[in-house]
């Protein structure tokens, strides 16, 4: 049986902390239609080849496409699963305990004292 390599790793986790016999795999290099048309999501094996009897045959049984890959995501139009769209960076409080400022950079001055360098400096360059 073909299975998925996540898929296999976790099952096989589940069983050895049940103190059971792992599986044995070996990996199998599918060509490109072959494994666009095994993928968890309908919607992308869909979009490759065979679209017909790749809808038919989600529609019989009842298919959900999670859209948990990139290319789903791009069918539709959400945002990619990618870099800061991966839904548990979504929702990430930032806490700041304290500022970090390089003292070359912006000497340590009071706010005040900026506005007014930065208003003394556009009265200058607007004559």
């Amino acid at each position: 049986e073909n299975v998925d390599r996540t898929e296999f790793r976790d099952l096989n986790q589940k069983t050895m902390a049940d103190s059971e016999k792992p599986a044995r795999s070996e990996p199998l290099l599918l060509g490109i239609t072959k494994a666009s048309l095994t993928t968890e999501s309908f919607i992308s094996a869909a979009s490759f080849q065979e679209t017909t009897r790749v809808l038919t045959d989600a529609a019989v049984r009842g298919a959900r496409d999670d859209l948990k890959g990139l290319k789903e995501n791009i069918i539709i139009g959400h945002l990619i699963p990618a870099g800061t769209g991966i839904h548990r960076y979504q929702d990430v409080e930032f806490m700041v305990e304290q500022a970090y400022y390089d003292e070359a950079i912006l000497p340590l001055t009071e706010p005040g004292e900026l506005l007014s360098g930065f208003a003394a400096e556009e009265e200058i360059t607007a004559d």
